[in-house]
């Protein structure tokens, strides 16, 4: 292998046969990986478990689009196979970073006595990401409850991390509710189908889901459950209904087998407010409420931290291009909150965001530098923040928009900072992101001090995936990671 680009195909069609081939047997390796050793393989950031053999194609394309080279499935079906003839404990390994970090060094090493150098720390570990399995509890089954269980699902892995055991739902007068609710996961208007099967048992109500036995339990508050009853201990509740945000009302989630609290929602009474990828580490053992902060908050805070720390800023606006969500109106009728009674599916609905005040909680250096707004749009899914940013040095379009695909490509933050290229891109390319936010580097505006960014991200399954990696740190779970980030 080498860094330079390969030459074009003298014959296309024959030269994608054969990249299909590879991704094709690609597949039953990174299953198995993932259902023995409970070892995730990625491709710069993008989950290759349970993907389609075009998506693993795409994943290859995406890497040619942003970095500095190319890699094909040539180049790292070797790698994929010998990873897979090594006795690993469970971690998350970037197949495609360890190809490309090898292709740099250019010395043509033999590639298994490369990974097993690389992935030395991981051969015949025997260490768990957590010592027990962590029960969960979905307490309320809206739209982030929703994401949420497919992903806590989707990671449940040989069933030895986190473990989804019970959705609390409102009392229902409705014979066939736990049935809607099932088709509620199964089927979504905005990110399609549930990738696996569910069954329904309604006079237990339970739903198996991918074979995970999920508890149904109906309840007009927290305090009229008691888990120990349903054989759940020590349970990590996940409130999605935002009906509670003080430690008085979270407080009351502390019920007989259940031990933490985390809040899908910004919160109030000094409760924690976490944006992974920036202050994740504040959280404590003796914490016992901790709250995922907003979409747009963590959309946002990792792209100002990174400017923040190279270039500093004066002061900002933020504005909000957001998608409408249920608490406005279908059509015009009463609403407390100003303009949100006017229909959100046709109406760009100026309003106002607490992003901008909630952006100090975490980064106590930007309080009082930012403003903000939000305009509500009339698509379902996915938002822009806009960041003008007054910054204290001088730069150019060229050197900020490097400096962020390094950030996205290559730092800790590749979680929660995306980056694209492309010119043609709209909102809803973006359903389905797994970052936090992505830049888009072409709209990048510098002029001396003055900075202005565009940064897309998916405010529903986007945010579901920061509130999973809280959610996973709040439970003490630690994933060893190959490469090692820098």
């Amino acid at each position: 292998m080498t860094k330079e680009k390969r030459p074009v195909p003298a014959e296309f069609f024959s030269d994608w046969k054969e990249r299909e081939e590879l991704a094709e047997a690609m597949i039953p390796l990174i299953g198995r990986l993932y259902r023995k050793s409970n070892v995730s393989l990625y491709m710069y950031g993008k989950r290759l478990l349970n993907q389609r053999v075009t998506d693993i194609m795409k994943a290859h394309r995406f890497i040619r689009q942003v970095e500095s080279t190319e890699l094909s499935l040539f180049d790292t079906f070797p790698f994929v196979q010998a990873i897979s003839q090594l006795t690993l404990g469970p971690a998350h390994i970037d197949v495609g970073k360890i190809v490309f970090k090898y292709m740099q060094t250019g010395n043509n090493e033999d590639v298994f006595e490369y990974v097993k150098r690389e992935l030395a720390g991981l051969i015949g570990s025997k260490k768990k990401p957590i010592p027990k399995p962590q029960d969960v509890v979905l307490y309320g089954f809206g739209r982030i409850g929703r994401l949420v269980a497919r992903l806590l699902i989707d990671k449940t892995g040989g069933g030895d991390v986190l473990v989804l055991k019970a959705i609390v739902l409102r009392n229902s007068k409705h014979a066939s509710d736990i049935v809607k609710r099932a088709d509620l996961l199964r089927h979504d208007s905005v990110h399609s189908d549930f990738n696996g099967t569910i069954r329904v048992l309604p006079d237990e109500n339970k739903m198996i889901i991918n074979g995970n036995e999920v508890q149904m339990i109906y309840a007009n508050s927290p305090a009229d459950i008691d888990y120990t009853k349903y054989g759940i201990k020590d349970a990590l509740i996940v409130d999605n209904t935002g009906v509670w945000k003080d430690k008085k009302g979270l407080s009351a989630h502390l019920r007989p087998g259940a031990s933490k609290v985390l809040l899908t929602a910004p919160a109030k009474d000094g409760i924690p407010n976490i944006v992974y990828g920036i202050n994740h580490n504040d959280i404590k053992k003796s914490d016992k409420i901790i709250c995922a902060a907003s979409c747009t908050t963590n959309a946002i805070v990792p792209v100002l931290k990174c400017i923040y720390d190279e270039y500093g800023i004066d002061n900002g606006h933020v504005e909000t291009i957001h998608a409408y969500t249920n608490d406005q109106n279908l059509i015009d009728n009463f609403h407390p909150g100003e303009r949100r009674g006017r229909s959100a599916a046709l109406n760009m609905v100026l309003t106002s965001t607490g992003a901008a005040k909630a952006v100090a909680r975490v980064l106590p250096e930007l309080k009082g530098k930012l403003t903000g707004n939000a305009i509500r749009v009339p698509t379902p899914n996915v938002s822009m923040a806009i960041l003008k940013l007054q910054l204290n040095k001088e730069t150019t379009a060229e050197k900020v928009k490097e400096f962020l695909r390094q950030k996205a490509l290559h730092s800790k933050l590749q979680q929660q900072i995306g980056y694209t290229v492309s010119t043609e891109v709209v909102s809803s390319d973006f359903v389905g992101s797994r970052q936090a936010c992505i830049i888009d580097s072409t709209a990048t505006i510098v002029e001396g001090k003055s900075l202005i960014l565009y940064c897309w991200y998916d405010n529903e399954f986007g945010y579901s995936c920061q509130v999973m990696r809280c959610l996973e740190k709040f439970a003490g779970v630690d994933w060893p990671a190959y490469p090692l980030a820098k």
